[in-house]
């Protein structure tokens, strides 16, 4: 590291732990919660689709989620001359709403990489955002693939980080199998669309899910969308959203709306979503819990590797608030030739 490197980054240390109220980065700490705030906006705001839906800070790390799911409709009346009025409990309350898991986020810039950067002005803006893009990229990841919440996690194997946490679409197939679509015949292994298959084109299927996997009271929210993976609709049926952006919090541009419909919903596009797979919810019904309090940081410098090492963890846990608001099919096959 150039000598010149080392007062920005000492600068850089310091001011860490300035932040964050303790003598020093270079030992772990946990992050003060102004400074946690401050850095899960700027996680949201780096992503369009993280923008849209909830992030949202629990103290506890496994409770009741935030937003529950309704079981009916609530409207009655009563005879209150010869009954009492029963009031009826209208929420859903599945077992282990939520449960935040340590997720870590260690980053390793080498020295040469710091030497180019030290002479911008804005080099701790570049050092923090290089791990915020990466850790909200990660979070979109595993919110779409993570099946499970392993002790010892595999990337070589798990590439789409499936065992780092449980996401959205694992919570559906396990906690609300009713909403689950996976085959239509039996031990078929497929829902197949096409002329003569089990449905025709994506509008019928999107509108017989609708139809009967989402519960009767919001089939008719006008913020349900198709949530659709890219082996469904081809790139020429898809266009940037087009959204005013500052330039300091400039939104990524990484969630894509079709310029066409599915089955008279809005088709959406969004990273890592399975390539065969549709869902239909709203964007809000799609949560991230991190517990408050329980970030930690570690900022190193490791001469040994010739780089600057930076341990953070966060506990997090992925919740699809009401399930009666989700369709999940899988293991859609288009046919290109009518069925024999």
């Amino acid at each position: 590291m150039r000598n010149e490197t080392r007062l920005v980054f000492t600068a850089l240390q310091t001011r860490i732990a300035q932040l964050n109220g303790v003598a020093a980065a270079d030992v772990k700490f946990t992050v003060a919660p102004s400074v946690q705030q401050t850095l899960e906006n700027k996680l949201q705001l780096s992503s369009g689709f993280l923008s849209r839906i909830n992030i949202v800070p629990v103290l506890e790390q496994s409770g009741e989620k935030l937003q529950l799911g309704t079981t009916g409709t609530i409207a009655s009346r009563t005879n209150t001359s010869t009954t009492d009025r029963a009031p009826a409990d209208p929420t859903e309350l599945y077992a282990n709403d939520y449960a935040c898991k340590q997720t870590n986020f260690d980053t390793a810039l080498k020295y040469s990489k710091l030497d180019m950067w030290a002479k911008f002005p804005d080099f701790q803006t570049r050092f923090r955002d290089v791990t915020v893009k990466q850790q909200a990229l990660d979070r979109i990841m595993i919110g779409w693939n993570g099946t499970s919440a392993a002790v010892a996690t595999d990337r070589a194997t798990n590439q789409l980080l499936q065992d780092v946490n449980i996401g959205w679409l694992q919570h559906i197939r396990t906690d609300a199998p009713a909403h689950w679509m996976k085959e239509v015949v039996a031990a078929s292994g497929a829902v197949t669309v096409g002329e003569g298959w089990d449905y025709e084109n994506l509008d019928a299927l999107v509108m017989d899910v609708t139809e009967n996997l989402i519960d009767e009271a919001a089939r008719d929210d006008t913020n349900l969308v198709v949530i659709c993976g890219r082996a469904l609709l081809a790139d020429k049926y898809f266009s940037k959203v087009n959204r005013k952006q500052g330039a300091a919090d400039e939104l990524a541009s990484d969630i894509i709306v079709s310029k066409k419909q599915i089955g008279g919903l809005e088709a959406v596009r969004v990273p890592f979503f399975p390539a065969n797979a549709l869902l239909v919810t709203t964007l809000d019904n799609l949560s991230i819990y991190y517990q408050e309090g329980k970030r930690r940081q570690q900022l190193v410098d490791n001469p040994k590797r010739d780089q600057i090492e930076n341990y953070e963890s966060s506990n997090d846990a992925y919740v699809v608030e009401d399930y009666g608001i989700t369709a999940l099919v899988e293991n859609i096959v288009i046919k290109t030739t009518a069925a024999p």
